[in-house]
């Protein structure tokens, strides 16, 4: 509905905002048989029902200013003020959309004692349109000067219109079907050529002097354009015309008519108010959007760089491995393994960790399986590997159980669908050196990297986490301790009382937490996990779901955090900040930037529009490559990045929607199981070991 209402007010913005060529005299053609004698031979302003047709011309020494293409916040107030210093009144033909957007300078028109003509909505070559199209022309125009000013017109004068010399079957076919709906037309005796780039206020002067007395129509621009000359040489025209004897009259004047601006129904006057209120509202939203996307824009550029420094910095900082956090950490670890229904990868999850070369011992907590989760475990028949049985209570509860068996300093939390090298719990455990370090963050790598959904997610993962992490490292504010692999400090999880079942992304909602306590947590990207990404849509939104509807939720739990010192109050106002505005926010609008591209091609300069896409895209490619060097990633897989700004970022941006819909509406969701197809070592081919024994 918000992306319907945002298109609609930039479509709406589109029409009004549209450029126009100039004004200028069109060449006649040869096909004037159809145009009356009276027409041809008369004067500018033209009355005809299709049967009789009348003209009416400017008296001798008779000078009508009519002025075009207005109203203009630029070019307008300068004019008026010129015609309210020499007392001259003047009829302005408008333009329906600039009447919408500039409606109490229209009103100021009108109060000065000008007249108001018809110059369509949008200034189209009405020859060149419909019926239909020239009717709400007309009608929308009608409309617009009626909410503006409260009144309607009755005289029009086509776009690109001339001189009477120029009229021709095609231009009189307008004229008389404007003539049959009730208007005057009026087209122009002499052209001021203030439109031309080149002109002088002395051009200006000759082109509007008529010869020898005789009465004139000029034709002058308040709008369309550069009209910078015009208000300039009225200076100059007008009172050379007054030495010469001129006066100055209006179209109703000549026409024996009161008034051409006759007050509007309540109808015309509702329904004019309701297109001027909607332009306002349609620009005022453009304006501000386009700056907020600007200022977004910048943001998100100058973030980034900023992320890409700290991750440089950071992986400087690693060069020499374990030997920043004093002695190796060698003493023994628990890994607990929560699993639910994970017949599929529950093996090679075991046979990876008993392959470590760290001393471990394994609590696999089966959480109410019914697919002999459970049986699988405890028939591998690993020394080391402990089978615990519960009923069905959740992730939370599950690792909590594990943390109630573990009996070592450090624990290591894994997912029951994802397999560690060998080194990697060594690696994993080594920050623990440090009696400052609260729990560290592995790499989580995608392995089935077999489907472009999966490959989607396998660029996100290496981003997320060789720029991401190693950023959020330094800077002092990890967000997630991922579930996939995370190593804890029994104390720092004592002190924050386990995790919690208050949100569904209880990794995020544990390390806040940690974090708040005083702990410090770390990357160590070196200590890599294998997971099994989901393969298809339907897999992806229910995962992404939960993480997006979780990650609201530890947000909201945490937010004193903002006020806090110490500690928790740097991750506040940097980690809950960021997740806000660049993980909830600018998601959201996402959507609606993606249409202002649309409007952008439409409407703006096209050429514009996608070099500033393609600048961005310019700026993610590079910051990809480098995450994808830093993690020694093969960089085959980035040309589908292009394809994902097209499909995976518009899905994650539904899920987003979704997830904020569902934090509003309070609803609740279980642990989701995703359907595993497992295998992952032969997924992995050989970059797995095979840990076919007991160890």
């Amino acid at each position: 509905m918000v992306l319907v209402l945002f298109a609609s007010l930039l479509l709406v913005n589109g029409i009004v905002q549209g450029e126009f060529a100039q004004d200028g005299a069109v060449e006649s053609t040869s096909d004037t048989d159809q145009v009356p004698d009276e027409a041809l031979s008369g004067g500018p302003i033209i009355q005809t029902d299709g049967d009789t047709t009348t003209t009416v011309d400017a008296g001798d020494y008779q000078i009508v200013l009519t002025f075009d293409d207005g109203p203009s916040p630029e070019y307008t107030p300068e004019i008026l003020d010129v015609l309210a210093e020499y007392d001259v009144p003047a009829t302005f033909f408008m333009i329906g959309a600039e009447i919408s957007k500039y409606p109490g300078l229209t009103k100021e028109v009108l109060d000065g004692g000008h007249e108001i003509g018809i110059h369509t909505y949008t200034h189209p070559d009405m020859s060149t349109k419909n019926d239909w199209r020239r009717s709400v022309e007309m009608q929308e125009t009608q409309y617009a000067l009626a909410g503006a000013a409260g009144v309607t017109s009755v005289i029009f004068r086509p776009p690109y219109s001339s001189t009477v010399a120029a009229l021709d079957n095609t231009n009189w076919a307008v004229m008389e079907e404007m003539g049959e709906r009730g208007y005057l037309t009026v087209v122009n005796d002499l052209d001021s050529r203030d439109w031309e780039e080149d002109v002088t206020n002395a051009d200006i002067v000759e082109a509007v002097t008529p010869d020898d007395g005789a009465g004139a129509v000029l034709l002058f621009h308040d709008g369309g354009g550069n009209r910078s000359k015009t208000a300039a040489a009225l200076r100059t025209v007008i009172p050379s015309l007054k030495d010469a004897g001129y006066t100055f009259t209006t179209v109703s004047a000549l026409t024996g008519m009161n008034t051409v601006n006759p007050a509007a129904t309540t109808e015309e006057w509702v329904l004019g108010l309701g297109i001027v209120s909607a332009v306002q509202v349609a620009t005022n939203a453009t304006v501000w959007f386009s700056v907020l996307l600007l200022v977004l824009g910048v943001i998100t550029v100058l973030r980034l760089v900023l992320m890409l420094a700290l991750g440089r910095r950071h992986a400087r900082r690693y060069r020499n491995g374990d030997a920043i956090w004093g002695q190796p950490y060698t003493e023994p670890v628990t890994v607990i393994v929560p699993a639910y229904n994970e017949k599929e990868c529950i093996a090679d999850t075991l046979r990876s960790l008993v392959a470590s070369t760290h001393p471990i011992r394994v609590v696999v907590v089966d959480d109410g399986s019914d697919d002999g989760t459970a049986e699988i475990a405890e028939g591998l028949g690993y020394e080391n590997v402990t089978v615990v049985r519960q009923p069905n209570g959740g992730k939370s509860a599950a690792l909590n159980n594990g943390i109630a068996h573990a009996t070592t300093e450090v624990v290591v939390m894994m997912d029951g669908d994802t397999v560690f090298e060998p080194d990697t719990v060594r690696l994993l455990v080594q920050p623990f050196a440090s009696a400052e370090i609260g729990a560290v963050a592995g790499n989580a790598k995608v392995a089935n990297r077999n489907t472009m959904i999966a490959i989607w997610q396998h660029i996100e993962y290496v981003v997320g986490f060789s720029i991401d992490r190693r950023a959020y490292d330094v800077m002092r504010c990890m967000a997630t301790v991922p579930g996939a692999i995370g190593a804890f400090r029994r104390e720092a999880l004592q002190q924050v009382n386990g995790l919690s079942d208050d949100t569904l992304a209880e990794d995020t909602d544990l390390t806040i937490a940690i974090i708040r306590a005083g702990w410090r947590v770390v990357y160590e990207e070196r200590a890599r996990a294998w997971t099994e990404a989901p393969s298809t849509m339907s897999q992806l939104w229910r995962q992404r779901y939960r993480w997006s509807y979780g990650t609201m939720q530890a947000m909201w739990k945490h937010r004193r955090a903002l006020f806090e010192k110490g500690a928790g109050g740097k991750f506040g106002r940097r980690g809950l900040l960021n997740l806000a505005v660049f993980q909830t926010l600018l998601p959201l609008l996402s959507p609606l930037i993606d249409v202002f591209l649309v409007y952008g091609l439409i409407f703006l300069d096209p050429v514009t529009t996608v070099i500033a896409w393609l600048g961005m895209l310019g700026v993610q490619l590079i910051s990809t490559l480098y995450a994808f060097r830093l993690d020694h990633e093969s960089l085959k897989p980035l040309w589908r990045l292009p394809l994902q700004q097209f499909v995976y970022r518009q899905l994650m941006y539904l899920v987003l929607i979704q997830s904020v819909l569902a934090a509003v509406g309070g609803i609740r969701l279980g642990w989701q199981k995703l359907r595993r197809t497992g295998g992952l070592n032969a997924l992995m081919g050989s970059r797995l070991p095979t840990g076919d024994g007991p160890s």
